[in-house]
């Protein structure tokens, strides 16, 4: 068996999954997508073949028994010798070859690359998890400065971004947190307006708790965000070091809900964000059909790496 890793040379999630490996002795390769330009790759319609000559081996994808959509980056330039406008088009080409090589190991992915980008979708998410009896907190995705306003007069209300939470620009980059909004007035209007949001009632944590899915098993840790004013709305912000984790179990039907959800998405990962009130009421926020998790493995020892590999080997034999 050989197991394919499509991923970025900085992403030190995928160096559990590396180390895991190593562990059990299995052939895999690493493929950071950045330095496919320095690669050769042949595709071969009448053999249904594609290899990739790397550094190192020579991959043919027919060999490929299972493989993991990490966190691939953008193809970089291999040489300053392509003038900018040459690697432009260059470029398109190298991103034309990877979706060719994502759409030929079919239903040998941990999670589908198509999957994965139709399950960013939020709204479907809120909607399959309203379909499956999960709790979601009130709300509209809207640009509409009526449609919020109503929602913020009789309670507190928080916004986040639809899609990304990354603004960026060509000199540096900030994370658009989820936030209270404050009091509305007629000058909020144009910027409300801007873009659509999700806007949702704030519901009074007792504390966040994050979900990893791998399979028929769901991993969840308690985040106790409210030990921290930073962390209170969103547990992301600060980056607390101290923040506490502690592995939970999660009521029977809200875990199966769990499973269910990420099934539905058609996937076998996804990091799911819940908040359980203070009532101890589990409410569902949103599914990051490839999200981070070796933090948490790191944290409260959850053997998730484990997990992941263990699914492969399950795709691989099947």
């Amino acid at each position: 068996m050989t197991f394919l890793l499509v991923t970025n040379c900085r992403d030190l999630t995928t160096d559990y999954v590396v180390r895991e490996m190593k562990r059990r002795g299995h052939d895999f390769v690493r493929l950071n997508t950045e330095h496919i330009t320095t690669s050769f790759v042949s595709i071969e319609p009448q053999r249904r073949s594609i290899e990739i000559r790397l550094a190192d081996r020579l991959l043919n994808l027919r060999d490929v028994s299972a493989a993991y959509f990490r966190r691939p980056e953008a193809p970089l330039r291999p040489s300053e010798e392509i003038d900018e406008r040459s690697w432009v088009h260059a470029a398109g080409e190298w991103n034309a070859l990877l979706k060719s090589i994502y759409l030929f190991l079919g239903e040998r992915w941990l999670s589908h690359p198509s999957n994965i980008l139709l399950a960013e979708d939020k709204p479907r998410q809120l909607m399959t998890a309203v379909t499956l009896g999960l709790k979601i907190p009130t709300g509209v995705v809207t640009n509409a400065f009526e449609e919020v306003k109503a929602l913020a007069e009789n309670a507190r209300i928080i916004g986040k971004p639809l899609k990304s939470a990354l603004v960026s620009d060509q000199a540096e980059g900030s994370v658009v947190f989820t936030s209270l909004i404050p009091t509305l007035y007629e000058k909020d209007a144009a910027a409300i307006a801007a873009c659509p949001a999700i806007y949702q009632v704030e519901i009074q944590k007792a504390f966040d708790v994050r979900v990893t899915v791998v399979g028929k098993l769901a991993f969840a840790v308690a985040i106790y965000s409210q030990d921290a004013d930073e962390s209170k709305v969103d547990w992301r912000r600060g980056s607390n070091p101290t923040l506490v984790h502690q592995p939970i179990s999660l009521p029977a039907e809200i875990e199966a809900k769990c499973l269910e959800l990420v099934g539905s998405l058609g996937l076998r990962f996804g990091a799911i964000d819940l908040i359980c009130d203070k009532q101890g009421e589990y409410w569902f926020l949103e599914c990051n059909p490839n999200g981070q998790w070796a933090w948490i493995e790191n944290r409260t020892g959850y053997p998730i790496s484990a997990a992941i590999v263990d699914e492969l080997e399950r795709i691989a034999a099947s």
